[in-house]
């Protein structure tokens, strides 16, 4: 690799401000907020709004739309288009 061209990678702190879970792990990104970890050791904190924990896909709370029926009322609507 050329020396000077790619950002710093180091330990970072992603904090899920959604459900107040933190979780250490090596980045590109920084921050000018700190944060002491479980290690007693002072990291860079990155604020997300969502993270695996809070996700919806991941916790099983996803709704599923119906989508069903709203082809059908837009059908009802506009009516069907003929198939060629």
């Amino acid at each position: 690799m050329r020396k000077g061209i790619h950002p710093s990678y180091g330990p970072v702190v992603f904090r899920d401000r959604a459900a107040d879970h933190a979780f250490l792990t090596r980045s590109t990104m920084s921050s000018g907020k700190t944060i002491e970890w479980e290690d007693g050791n002072t990291y860079p904190v990155v604020d997300v709004e969502i993270s695996y924990v809070s996700h919806p896909f991941y916790t099983g709370t996803a709704r599923v739309l119906d989508t069903a029926g709203r082809v059908e009322r837009f059908e009802r609507r506009f009516g069907k288009r003929g198939g060629a």
